[in-house]
């Protein structure tokens, strides 16, 4: 399918507007249908002049590299921002780091190591950009974004530049309270000083247990589903209830839970969003018949469905 063009109604641009583009190229899962436009702004400034020029009725959703997003078969609607490398920068400040949000959050902890600057190594074991990492508050082996933000830069749907705190981001697990119109542009980390070999020890471990667990060499998207409560999963990780519930290696289309980490989905070779979305919801099922606990996406999904695109 295609949508119907946008591009008389937006304002000129130095960065790239581009229509019908198929998004399916920039997923993990290699899936999902075009975004109706794509705009991949020159700088920050770019991004500035052109948010509050966006007619009220048009949507904007934010783009990374898709490693935790299911783009659904319709497309998306309105206008996807995929930030450029005018905003992959890494820069030390003493002992902080200054990072833009499409950086790659295994870059980030690379170059921590590199400055001789500790407490990011867990980034090695997200795949993402800090934007993501920042609107999920990504995390992994016992340490999460909220542990080590200092503060955050973000453009509103004004284009007006704001500085949060990481107590205004008001987090929690996996969960972001900031306002969901906010971009964020780029962010500033807590690190303290420690010998850079140490450091890549450290992030040499954390890669060696996520090659040993997760099913990093297929077409996934990360952990499908937030770890329940553990009051209501008797303390049982998502994994562990749905490998309980019959889960693991369920397969629905070109769509499968991971014989190797059973909360991560993974593309065989040719499914397409919808058989991932009815199999994460298959999955839901299940362990809500069958364990009692509601399981809650941790894979973003947006744009709209085939059928509802004709």
């Amino acid at each position: 399918m295609s949508f119907p063009t946008l591009l008389p109604r937006l304002p000129k641009v130095r960065g790239s507007l581009r229509e019908n583009i198929e998004l399916a190229p920039y997923s993990w899962f290699r899936v999902g249908g075009p975004a109706q436009v794509l705009f991949m702004p020159k700088d920050e400034a770019d991004l500035a002049l052109f948010l509050p020029q966006i007619p009220k009725d048009i949507p904007v959703q934010v783009l990374g590299v898709a490693s935790n997003t299911l783009v659904r078969d319709g497309g998306v609607p309105g206008i996807t921002i995929r930030l450029g490398p005018a905003f992959g920068k890494v820069e030390r400040e003493g002992d902080n780091i200054r990072v833009g949000a499409a950086c790659l959050d295994g870059v980030l902890a690379k170059k921590s190591a590199k400055f001789g600057l500790s407490g990011l190594e867990f980034y090695a074991g997200i795949p993402g950009t800090i934007g993501g990492a920042l609107r999920m508050n990504a995390g992994c082996y016992r340490s999460e974004t909220k542990d080590v933000l200092q503060e955050c830069v973000a453009l509103d749907r004004r284009g007006q530049r704001r500085i949060i705190s990481v107590e205004d981001m008001a987090y929690s697990y996996r969960h972001c309270g900031a306002s969901s119109d906010l971009i964020f542009v780029e962010a500033v980390f807590k690190a303290k000083p420690d010998l850079p070999e140490k450091i890549l020890v450290k992030m040499q471990l954390i890669t060696q247990a996520r090659e040993k667990s997760q099913p990093i060499k297929e077409k996934t998207g990360g952990s499908t589903f937030k770890n329940p409560d553990a009051a209501f999963s008797n303390g049982r990780g998502a994994w562990q209830v749905i490998d309980a519930a019959g889960g693991r290696g369920l397969k629905i289309g070109g769509a499968q839970m991971s014989k190797k980490h059973c909360n991560f989905m993974i593309n065989t070779g040719n499914a397409t969003g919808q058989d991932l979305e009815t199999l994460g919801e298959t999955i839901r099922a299940l362990v809500l018949k069958t364990q009692n606990v509601d399981l809650e996406w941790e894979i973003r999904r947006i744009g709209i469905e085939a059928d509802n695109g004709k």
